[in-house]
């Protein structure tokens, strides 16, 4: 089976820092698949590790790239791509 993926643009208005990343990465670890994001040609990290995630420096508006492999792939992406495209900071102090 070949790896699926989508591309999606980050919706947080303050960027993938601490908060956010940790719910995605919470996330990717609970599809029980492996699951990589990658930002522009970069290279790509584990998407259930919180400090690769934050590593990447993601701002609002960039955009990544996810990829998954293996039973459910579909599903799982479409969960962490909505993660991504969601404001987590929107009504936050």
């Amino acid at each position: 089976m070949t790896a699926l993926t989508r591309t999606v643009r980050i919706g947080s208005s303050h960027g993938l820092h601490a908060r956010p990343a940790k719910i995605f990465a919470q996330a990717a670890k609970e599809t029980g698949i492996p699951v990589t994001i990658t930002k522009d040609a970069g290279k790509a990290v584990n998407a259930a590790s919180i400090l690769g995630v934050i590593a990447l420096g993601l701002e609002q508006g960039d955009y990544v790239s996810l990829s998954a492999d293996g039973d459910g792939a579909e599903a799982a992406l479409d969960r962490l791509a909505e993660l991504l495209v969601t404001d987590h900071d929107e009504g936050a102090a």
